[in-house]
């Protein structure tokens, strides 16, 4: 059987000593998506309209370290005995989880210092982070990276994939589980469902539209990691990333109860910011 396939070359261009990566294009057009739907999504609900873009110009950078910072901490055993690689982004190792962790905590800062309310805030992001991340993780396929275990051809062609993409997941000979694309999926139906439950009048309260992209992705994460084969590990016995879903999925669920029981009940989210401001 002849092996040999035509696959995706990681580098979109190059002029001069500059190289350009595809990675780096889908990475930036989807955050510049999430950052536009988001700002006129904000604007709806009474944010002004620079609001969100000035938030992103500090939770995006911080985001990026964030993912980096998490990446080496859990691979120190390696970045110890290379330090000078910790800043070499461009070789790879950044994770999603860092990222989130980085980008939220921005986002709670500028929210508190701005006295905008931090659940609105989080809720009008929520679901054009996960597009965002739907559309991230192409990147990982032109890298043939997030790959999952070995599989077989026929394997991949039983469900009904183009040739690009089966192209794409040989490598050195070898054909692998596209998890890429099933967590692009599973992103995109996310984002999909939240935005459909969002606006429905008098179903969900401020801050549970960004409980629920938790919830949804942290499920879907869990099961996706458990198939990859560049896993972060805790020892040899915990992915990293399956612990934090589950964590941040029993997090969710709780909060979101304790929240429901509040009282007086928090506005719903089509409210919106109510501004009363004293003159």
């Amino acid at each position: 059987m002849d092996m040999t396939t035509e696959t995706i070359d990681r580098v979109a261009f190059s002029f001069g000593p500059f190289t350009v990566y595809w990675y780096g294009i889908i990475i930036g057009v989807a955050m510049l998506l999430a950052i536009s739907l988001a700002s006129k999504e904000g604007k709806k609900r009474g944010f002004e309209e620079d609001t969100l873009i000035d938030m992103a110009l500090w939770a995006i950078p911080i985001g990026l370290i964030g993912a980096r910072i998490y990446y080496v901490l859990f691979e120190w055993d390696y970045y110890i005995q290379n330090p000078l690689e910790i800043i070499a982004i461009w070789n790879g190792g950044i994770a999603i989880y860092g990222g989130l962790i980085a980008g939220g905590l921005t986002v709670y800062w500028y929210a508190k210092k701005k006295e905008i309310p931090v659940a609105l805030m989080l809720d009008v992001l929520a679901p054009y982070v996960l597009l965002a991340q739907a559309i991230g993780r192409w990147g990982n396929f032109i890298n043939q990276e997030a790959h999952g275990g070995e599989v077989t051809r026929t394997f991949l062609e039983n469900l009904y994939l183009p040739d690009f993409i089966i192209n794409q997941m040989q490598i050195n000979g070898v054909y692998y589980h596209p998890t890429f694309l099933y967590e692009s999926l599973w992103s995109l139906l996310g984002f999909g469902l939240i935005i459909f439950v969002r606006n429905r009048k008098g179903l969900l309260r401020q801050g549970e539209v960004a409980l629920s992209y938790v919830i949804w992705y942290s499920v879907g994460r869990f099961f996706i990691e458990g198939m990859r084969t560049d896993s972060l590990w805790i020892g040899d016995l915990l992915r990293v990333s399956q612990g934090l879903s589950l964590l941040l999925f029993i997090g969710a669920i709780g909060i979101w109860i304790y929240r429901r029981r509040d009282y007086p009940a928090k506005s719903y989210y089509l409210e919106g910011w109510r501004l009363k401001k004293e003159q």
